[in-house]
């Protein structure tokens, strides 16, 4: 019996990386997912026209034609709704969105970001990694709850901090590992082997004691 395909809607505020990601394993036959749309508040993010290049509905919509915050991401998930989306993944978007909208896709929201949380919610977190003289960094996929970059942990990647690195070499050199651990993770889901319970991350009807971690072999493992 073939396996049903997770019905996806992504958005996306920058370049697309994560998103472009997703898609090729989704190209290739990774992962049994369906990508119905990339949305995104700016009209020119290069992942829109990633998107479009695939034949995937690329949509926009600006923050300025709406009277505020929570009007916009009213506005924004009505469209996602129209994809009737199982699961929708924030690869790069950089807006905090209004908790009764999170609210109302609890458990079927995650977010990638690059660090290890709680560590570092925002924005800077290779610089601010490199100011704490950590000698790990790395990157999160959550979900996403109304608390920034706050949502229960799902699954990790680490990477030792180099001597002579800056900010820009170690975000290049953890994008690859975000891309990896964005594309499992979202494996998992579409297996139905990840779930929210309360406020706890459970791994095939277990409750995780701590985030799975991405391995050498590219696979996650519990710790």
């Amino acid at each position: 019996m073939q396996q049903k395909r997770l019905r996806v809607v992504v958005l996306a505020s920058g370049r697309g990386s994560n998103f472009a990601a997703l898609l090729a394993a989704q190209q290739r036959g990774e992962l049994p997912i369906d990508i119905r749309a990339l949305l995104s508040d700016k009209a020119t993010a290069p992942a829109l026209d990633i998107a479009r290049d695939a034949g995937i509905d690329a949509i926009a919509l600006r923050p300025r034609d709406h009277a505020d915050r929570a009007a916009f991401d009213q506005a924004l998930f009505a469209r996602v709704v129209d994809f009737h989306p199982d699961l929708v993944v924030l690869a790069g978007y950089m807006r905090v969105i209004d908790a009764a909208v999170v609210d109302a896709w609890r458990g079927r929201m995650i977010n990638i970001h690059p660090s290890l949380l709680p560590q570092y919610p925002g924005l800077h977190t290779h610089q601010r990694a490199l100011d704490a003289n950590d000698v790990m960094h790395g990157a999160s996929v959550h979900f996403v709850t109304a608390e920034l970059d706050g949502g229960p942990v799902i699954a990790q990647a680490q990477l030792p901090i180099l001597a002579g690195d800056n900010a820009d070499s170690l975000a290049a050199r953890l994008l690859p590992l975000e891309h990896r651990l964005l594309i499992v993770t979202v494996k998992l889901l579409a297996q139905g082997k990840i779930a929210l319970q309360g406020n706890r991350v459970a791994c095939d009807d277990q409750i995780l004691a701590a985030p799975l971690l991405l391995d050498e072999s590219g696979s996650l493992k519990q710790r």
